[in-house]
């Protein structure tokens, strides 16, 4: 049975995560960095993709709807969408070709030069996301990648890493979204400021 006191604790560690995060300068301009990319993607008709596994999944396409729907304040929807949501095509493609193609395949058929790849992955080692990057290179797609501490073998392919300072996957996953929705809230303010 979970007690008060571990509930404090894990709501500590989720604290203290976060703190880690706002005291690492080099994260956070590399955070800018990559909001900086969404926007000069989304500014030159670029599609931003993004992709996950499992609670990751989610959080992918709980980040594309911020950017196609909207975040703070009505404004015209974005060009972003998450590479999972055609369950049909997803069970075709892994039944067929093997679930490490699921991403890569999607991608080869609908992005372009000048897209932006967006990846959750806890482990950073999620070989269907590391496909995705071999096609993003052919392609011309720059990546962003969101995991944990190490950054996994994401790390040697990303061209932007924003490895969340915990080895806790709950930890890591929280700090996604949280990460997540700022570069959301920045790409918004950036392409619709609000005084315009």
């Amino acid at each position: 049975m979970i007690t008060i006191e571990r509930m404090r604790q894990a709501v500590a560690e989720s604290i203290a995560t976060k703190q880690r995060i706002l005291e690492d300068g080099a994260l956070m301009s590399r955070l800018e960095e990559a909001s900086k990319l969404v926007a000069a993607s989304l500014r030159q008709g670029g599609k931003i993709h993004f992709c996950g596994n499992g609670g990751s999944a989610a959080d992918a396409q709980h980040l594309a709807a911020e950017l196609s729907g909207r975040f703070y304040y009505d404004r015209p929807p974005l060009n972003a969408e998450a590479l999972h949501c055609n369950t049909s095509y997803l069970t075709a493609v892994g039944n067929d070709y093997g679930y490490e193609w699921v991403f890569a395949r999607l991608l080869r058929g609908t992005g372009h030069a000048g897209d932006v790849l967006v990846a959750l992955s806890t482990s950073g080692n999620s070989k269907n996301i590391l496909k995705a990057y071999e096609v993003c290179k052919e392609m011309g797609i720059r990546t962003i990648s969101l995991t944990g501490e190490t950054g996994g073998k994401m790390k040697e392919y990303s061209d932007i890493l924003l490895n969340v300072p915990s080895t806790d996957t709950p930890r890591i996953q929280e700090s996604h979204i949280m990460l997540g929705h700022i570069l959301c809230e920045w790409v918004e303010a950036d392409l619709f400021p609000k005084n315009a």
